[in-house]
């Protein structure tokens, strides 16, 4: 099971929705889901950008 794509079209997508979610995190920290939401999509973020930077094409 892979946990990124080969392309860079599709790590994108991947990173700009990752991205999405944490900042709704980010929007909703006073709130408990909100600060897990903020910490885990901001590490899947981060991961995914390390992913990212590897692809060729």
């Amino acid at each position: 099971m892979k946990l990124f794509v080969d392309n860079r079209r599709d790590g994108s997508r991947l990173l700009s929705s990752a991205l999405a979610f944490s900042f709704v995190g980010l929007i909703r920290i006073d709130t408990s889901w909100g600060k897990v939401l903020f910490v885990a999509a901001g590490a899947l973020s981060l991961w995914w950008w390390l992913c990212y930077r590897k692809l060729t094409q």
